[in-house]
């Protein structure tokens, strides 16, 4: 199977876990993220890791991290891998511990582990991680709307780092497919939401009664048509893993486009004109489509560990 669903809501268990289905050897998942070099390349939760020198090949790694929050704002915290070994099954494990001093981070220490299993449908890569955080009841409150997004956040990177061991699919790449999905989509959408809001439900613009006149239909017939194009704007934002709607939207727009072509001409000519409008919008669709092949997605992820393995064998914070 090529992803995990689950009902976070049904069950409740304490960390964030996370897993997914890779068809790639362990060496090449165990490389990319292993390798501080690449593994920040695909992790949206850091901008940088680097791993320190080691006294003793034995001592257990220490590194660097620093995720960027905007605004010029970084976020700085030291890590150390407590354990990395292979079972007789051929499954690894690496463990590790984490903590910042820096006064902007939520968290303040932390611990968890990835867990590499070979199947026969491909390798179960899955974290379990874990945190406390700083500021006290502010902190913990601020926490309730955080930890969701650092959960999906871990998700979607885990399906960057699938295409990548996969497909060979480099994560900036995979990044860029995903903004000019959303613009896309955003774009259209907004486009949709407009036309339907403002000069038909609003101000019911004299142009769209007459063109309304050409076809043969009744003035009263604006606020439904206005309020069908705002459901086409929500149904755009909420299908948004659908290619079809691509599809279905370019199509309608050169069938508008035709039938202003055939009713109301003289409106092709107009300086603000359905012919720039329409095609604008199937353009958009198009590259949207080209875009939307391969992006990497949450959903893919199981969320909730099935069998409560990871109870009683999580790292004490």
């Amino acid at each position: 199977m090529d992803c995990y669903a689950a009902d976070v809501g049904k069950r409740r268990q304490p960390g964030i876990y996370v897993e997914i289905l890779i068809r790639a050897p362990l060496e090449r998942v165990w490389e990319l993220t292993q390798k501080p070099e690449v593994h920040h390349r695909w992790d949206l939760r850091f901008s940088s890791i680097e791993y320190l020198p080691k006294s003793r090949e034995s001592d257990p790694q220490r590194f660097l991290y620093e995720t960027r929050i905007g605004a010029g704002l970084t976020i700085r915290g030291t890590g150390e891998s407590v354990a990395a070994h292979v079972a007789e099954d051929g499954s690894a494990t690496s463990s590790l511990q984490f903590a910042s001093d820096d006064k902007l981070s939520l968290i303040r220490e932390g611990a968890g582990y990835w867990r590499y299993i070979p199947t026969t449908e491909g390798l179960r890569f899955l974290t379990w991680y874990d945190y406390r955080v700083r500021f006290g009841a502010a902190g913990r409150l601020l926490d309730r709307l955080f930890r969701p997004v650092i959960g999906w956040a871990t998700a979607w990177s885990f399906d960057r780092m699938r295409l990548w061991a996969e497909r060979d699919t480099a994560p900036e790449l995979s990044m860029r497919f995903a903004v000019v999905h959303a613009l896309s989509r955003i774009a259209v959408a907004a486009v949709w939401l407009w036309h339907g809001l403002v000069p038909k439900l609003l101000f019911r613009d004299a142009d769209e009664r007459i063109m309304l006149a050409h076809v043969g239909l009744p003035e009263s017939w604006l606020p439904w048509i206005g309020s069908a194009e705002i459901v086409m704007a929500l149904l755009v934002l909420s299908t948004w893993r659908w290619r079809g709607m691509f599809v279905l939207q370019a199509l309608l727009m050169l069938v508008a486009l035709l039938a202003v072509a055939l009713q109301s001409p003289h409106y092709l000519t107009h300086a603000f004109n359905p012919v720039t409008l329409n095609l604008l919008v199937v353009v958009l669709s198009f590259i949207g489509w080209i875009a939307s092949r391969d992006l990497p997605t949450a959903s893919r992820c199981l969320r909730v560990d099935p069998r409560g393995a990871n109870r009683g064998a999580e790292p004490g914070l």
